[in-house]
């Protein structure tokens, strides 16, 4: 690319504000940090555009990255926030806010709320009238400080002009805290005792004792079906119309990944794009490859430079080909899902009445309808309630891949069910075995090898189906009302699997394990596992009238290995403001 397409580093002095007071529009006040550059020639009246995050993990906290980062230790260096060393150099001012009840912002503490997103658009506004900005405020950050972006883009602030949410979860209820109605309270719990600490063991201690009051676990598990109290913690698809360049990692299916890709179906946006990486959580963001994306992007719609991002094509996915720890090239689509998917049946077939030992698979995975009646059944809590880890429950294997396979897309997978309790949660997890048996790992977002290709939960009883919002390749539950179950009644569960890309290679298998908690690849995104297991016996059934399936979204060998061109009109760069 030329280097005049983009933002050049210059030699400016870095200003730095700490503490600047945010008035907001209940009279209260909530406080940022703010980096910007100096420009030496004052005459020219050159301006900033913003780029913004709001968060509770306090601004003031020195993030120290791991000497294996492309972006290096320094003094400014802020958790899942851009470098001020290297993005104020080329010409963007930085903000970032403790929200509400949180750092040095006082005030009632409630993360991931719709106050906290009111707070962020009068901040955005605010700080669109300073005499150093021209304007136009965009929004990057991960994780929770790609939350947010969603939250206050449906508020519409004017100012607001662009987000890149970098894995961010968008649905508080469906991505987070009840995984197909199932509290995912591992990581929510670990969560919230960490920030509690931090903010009541730690520095903010002495300038904010109430600093991240709330009773959020009390409340999450209050509200255990889906209502307002979630719908205002979440993206509005429909009122998000600001251009949106939405970033996932498919090792991300525990939490964030389901958040990219909805965006990219429903967001109102005109202008969209997705991306879909491997790595950790951090290391891909702070990649160079990465830093040049996101100024082209902000680039093209904060400064109105013709960087050419919005002439290529709108999806870009790193297409995992198995069994490595490290990167993989990309490769660009023009849509998602992609066209040219082969949206095939693969049926389960047990070959046995009950499991074995998990290094065996109990069925088959195969594209022959079952002809026959069979079942099998297992153990809704061995080993007790708290036992996590390994494989319980069942298995499917493939037969050995004939050639190579891609699956790149979201998946469903279609069960007929029964237990002898009035519940049943359903844990799915796909894995790709090697020639040899072995898992053939990927790198999880911790930086570690997993077992686990991705994932799919459901809890039976919440199997309601909302069907103006489902998609033949993507079930949307209600979560609004329980169906129990009636002992030994058999139901059928439309399982939301989290979309993944992956090759299985020549001789390799797809293997598919069902059960009752969370398995392999798991890391902290755990359940709790509800008495109603207690000493269940829980059943899947195959029939021709009642076949066992999954969906999966195939795409054809002849271009899985070459990049798509996308023949679009040339866009013409935003005029500044």
């Amino acid at each position: 690319m030329p280097a005049h397409a983009m933002s050049q580093p210059k030699k400016h002095k870095l200003i730095v504000e700490k503490d600047v007071a945010v008035p907001l529009r209940d009279g209260s006040i909530i406080r940022a940090d703010v980096f910007r550059p100096d420009f030496a020639n004052k005459a020219d009246g050159e301006k900033c555009p913003i780029i913004l995050t709001t968060g509770p993990y306090q601004k003031d906290k020195l993030w120290t990255p791991p000497p294996d980062l492309e972006e290096k230790a320094n003094p400014y260096m802020n958790w899942e926030c851009t470098n001020p060393l290297w993005w104020c150099p080329r010409g963007y001012a930085l903000v970032r806010i403790d929200s509400r009840g949180s750092g040095k912002s006082l005030g009632t503490s409630e993360p991931s709320s719709h106050q906290e997103a009111v707070d962020t658009y009068d901040a955005i506004e605010h700080f669109a009238k300073q005499p150093w900005s021209n304007g136009n405020v965009g929004c990057l950050g991960i994780s929770y400080h790609a939350n947010f972006q969603w939250r206050v883009a449906s508020l519409q602030p004017p100012s607001l002009k662009a987000i890149m949410p970098w894995e961010g979860r968008a649905d508080q209820y469906r991505d987070q805290a009840y995984h197909g109605g199932i509290f995912s309270s591992g990581f929510l719990v670990s969560w919230w005792y960490l920030q509690a600490a931090h903010h009541l063991l730690g520095k903010p201690n002495a300038y904010n004792p109430e600093a991240f009051n709330n009773n959020q676990l009390w409340n999450y598990m209050r509200n255990d079906l889906d209502s307002e109290y979630w719908r205002l913690k979440s993206a509005r698809w429909d009122k998000i119309t600001v251009p949106v360049y939405s970033v996932g990692n498919w090792g991300g299916h525990g939490l964030h990944l389901r958040g990219n890709t909805e965006s990219y179906l429903c967001a109102a946006s005109k202008h969209k794009k997705l991306r879909i990486h491997t790595g950790s959580h951090y290391h891909p963001f702070h990649a160079e490859e990465a830093r040049i994306e996101q100024l082209r992007w902000f680039d093209y719609w904060l400064k109105g430079i013709a960087t050419g991002i919005m002439d290529e094509p709108p999806v870009k996915l790193e297409i995992r080909t198995g069994g490595t720890l490290k990167r993989y090239p990309f490769r660009t689509e023009n849509e998602w899902p992609l066209a040219r998917t082969q949206w095939t049946k693969f049926y389960l077939q047990p070959t046995t009445n009950k499991p074995g030992n998990g290094k065996t698979a109990e069925g088959k995975i195969s594209a022959t309808p079952p002809t026959k009646t069979s079942k099998i059944t297992y153990e809704a809590s061995p080993g007790g309630r708290h036992n996590h880890g390994g494989r319980t429950g069942v298995s499917f294997e493939t037969a050995p891949m004939k050639a190579d396979t891609e699956i790149t897309g979201p998946i469903v997978l279609n069960l007929w069910v029964s237990s002898t309790s009035e519940d049943m949660d359903i844990f799915a997890t796909l894995r790709h075995v090697d020639a040899k048996g072995r898992d053939a790992p990927e790198l999880g977002q911790r930086g570690e090898p997993t077992e686990c290709v991705t994932k799919g939960w459901l809890r039976a009883s919440h199997r309601k189906l909302d069907k103006e919002k489902s998609l033949p390749y993507r079930p949307y539950h209600a979560h609004n009302e329980r169906w129990p179950l009636k002992k030994g009644e058999v139901v059928e569960c439309q399982v939301e699997v989290i979309s993944t890309s992956i090759v299985i290679k020549k001789g390799h298998k797809l293997r598919l394990d069902i059960g009752p908690k969370d398995g392999h690849g798991s890391g902290h995104f755990t359940h709790y596992h509800a008495d109603y297991n207690d000493g269940a016996l829980n059943t899947l059934h195959s029939s021709k009238s009642k076949p066992t399936y999954l969906v999966l979204p195939i795409i054809p060998a002849k271009d899985s290995t070459k990049p798509v061109s996308a023949a679009k009109k040339k866009s013409k760069p935003v005029k500044k403001k």
